[in-house]
């Protein structure tokens, strides 16, 4: 092991590390200056431009956040409808996941091994082969399940179904490889000393399994935030319930030419996904790692 440490911290590969990093972000250190230049500059010109001729505008963002003259932006309206979105949509899978992960790494029950596998096969499905029959369940119902036939802001709802739905697979997988995991000498000491389900639950299996849940937060986070297609699928791609991301796809213009705004707009909605890596990253990256050794 300390020889691999030796190996991955030596000079040739942390120099190679540099060099990944600066070609990585080089293509978005050039959306970001173009997001601040004219219009006319980025039709006509390459951003590299700006360092020998800088002429910086906040006029696209503005356009984008408020929708300037012509009404083409108001990306903030859609930025509420992101939270709304994202938040539940994160929530949900991520208790659901916690409750089915201790249940099949802790509780006896016939089966048990069955589902665990069927919900490893279950990752293997597209989300494109589930929505029509989501959309089929949501019009029409299916067998005793009535039609949910939502409008206007209900259809938040449809959408809270569809990611929760689609994130559970992966999430119990995620959380009961860590859950079972967990040293059982701790878990037996507490059911000896009288603990219930519940007690477990909060006291103990919570607290060690935080980086694993904050871990999946992170991602169903980012994977919700950036979705286009269920948002625009079951929201109606309407102002009342539609995310940034279906206006965004709307802002390119008619002949996709409109790139001041999508630049700008870019990174309006890459400011919350950023804000979250950076509070969380720390537990994110423990998370990742949570189980892969142990002792």
């Amino acid at each position: 092991m300390n020889g691999v440490r030796e190996r991955l911290t030596s000079r040739a590969v942390t120099s190679l590390a540099v060099v990944i990093a600066f070609l990585w972000t080089t293509p978005t250190l050039g959306l970001l200056l173009s997001s601040f230049r004219p219009e006319q500059d980025i039709k006509t010109t390459g951003w590299w431009t700006v360092f020998g001729a800088p002429r910086l505008t906040l006029d696209n963002y503005r356009e984008v956040l408020s929708g300037g003259g012509n009404g083409s932006g108001r990306l903030a309206e859609y930025f509420v409808n992101s939270l709304v979105i994202t938040l539940p949509s994160v929530l949900f899978p991520l208790v659901l996941a916690f409750l089915a992960a201790y249940a099949l790494a802790w509780i006896d029950f016939g089966g048990r091994d069955a589902i665990v596998v069927g919900v490893f096969a279950l990752q293997i499905v597209p989300l494109q082969m589930a929505l029509v029959p989501l959309l089929k369940l949501f019009s029409q119902g299916w067998l005793f399940l009535p039609a949910w036939q939502l409008t206007g802001p209900a259809r938040f709802g449809q959408v809270w179904f569809a990611h929760t739905v689609f994130a559970l697979p992966f999430a119990v997988f995620l959380l009961h490889g860590f859950l079972a995991g967990l040293p059982r000498d701790l878990i037996e000491a507490a059911r000896v000393d009288g603990a219930s389900h519940a007690t477990l639950l909060l006291r103990i299996v919570l607290p060690l399994a935080r980086p694993a849940l904050v871990a999946f937060a992170v991602i169903q986070f980012v994977w919700v935030w950036n979705d286009l297609l269920v948002a625009l699928t079951l929201s109606g791609g309407t102002a009342e319930t539609a995310p940034m991301t279906v206006r965004l796809a709307s802002m390119a213009g008619t002949y996709g030419n409109e790139w001041q705004r999508l630049t700008a707009g870019a990174f309006v909605a890459a400011v919350v996904p950023l804000l979250v890596f950076l509070c969380l990253g720390r537990h994110f990256a423990r998370g990742l790692l949570a189980g892969s050794v142990k002792g």
